[in-house]
């Protein structure tokens, strides 16, 4: 009789992070398989396993190279890529390149049972003689918001995004990096931002910051200088300017009439130098 033990999958493991933390990936492991480390950062010959596991940080050229090279050398052990960075073109490489799974770290519970399920699932019918792992369904389900409307869902791959946005907007926040840091496309991103919200992505920005600079201007007595400085603006001037072109008004004469309890006086900035700044302000955000 076959020992449970025996019966537990193999994984053999290549660490390609670049901080070498894939011993903290394996732990999650060790309780459901039998684990080891690739010997060096080629596949020995004679090596035998019931899955290869490739742990990515961020893949790199090198590190995407040598997944071709053991695929193209051991086509009969599937591969698992596990990748901290993500993107969609990174997934569609993956899934062009045959990789058996594909898994965005951090795991979730739900991810990591569906996983070993189907890895188990694997290892009896490769045991058994039977090689065709076409017969395992290792698809991850459904998410239940594709049942909710459209419109939910825009806001939903948002929420996480505006959240940082509100930990970090006075400091200098570039789109594109925020899209890949969510696995977007930097179009992805900003045609689902503008939808979700009303405003383009630097718009948001900007306003999120000038009224942080009102707060302040209200409800402290912060010099206007500094508290252009802690809103985010790196030019005291071009702080000025644009909470004029933003409140109608400059930070001085919005604190007063605050103070007084009065309307700040409302002025058409349309004129052509405003608006020159205004866009300056707004591109400075993405760069």
């Amino acid at each position: 009789m076959t020992s449970n033990a025996s019966k537990r999958p193999s994984l053999l493991w290549f660490d390609l992070t670049h901080d070498r933390s894939t011993h903290e990936l394996i732990n999650q492991f060790v309780g459901t398989c039998d684990c080891r480390p690739a010997k060096d950062s080629m596949f020995s010959i004679g090596e035998q396993a019931d899955m290869i596991c490739m742990h990515f940080d961020r893949p790199d050229t090198a590190g995407l190279r040598l997944l071709l090279e053991i695929k193209h050398t051991q086509p009969k052990i599937p591969i698992t890529m596990f990748t901290v960075q993500h993107s969609e073109e990174l997934a569609v490489w993956a899934m062009r390149s045959s990789v058996w799974e594909y898994m965005v770290l951090p795991l979730t519970s739900a991810e990591k049972n569906r996983y070993l399920t189907a890895l188990l699932q694997l290892c009896e019918l490769r045991r058994n003689g039977q090689g065709k792992t076409s017969q395992i369904d290792h698809a991850p389900t459904l998410p239940g918001s594709i049942r909710l409307t459209s419109e939910h869902q825009k806001h939903q791959a948002l929420n996480n995004i505006l959240l940082y946005i509100d930990q970090h907007f006075t400091e200098n926040i570039d789109q594109r990096d925020l899209a890949k840091r969510f696995g977007m496309t930097a179009f992805r991103f900003s045609r689902l931002f503008k939808e979700a919200n009303g405003l383009g992505f630097m718009d948001y920005v900007l306003n999120k910051r000038m009224n942080y600079a009102k707060d302040l201007l209200d409800n402290s007595q912060m010099p206007i200088t500094t508290i252009g400085y802690e809103a985010g603006f790196k030019d005291p001037s071009y702080f000025a300017r644009a909470f004029k072109q933003f409140a109608n008004c400059t930070p001085s004469e919005y604190r007063q009439a605050h103070q007084l309890k009065v309307p700040c006086a409302i002025e058409p900035i349309l004129d052509a130098e405003t608006a020159q700044i205004l866009d300056q302000l707004i591109h400075s955000l993405g760069s």
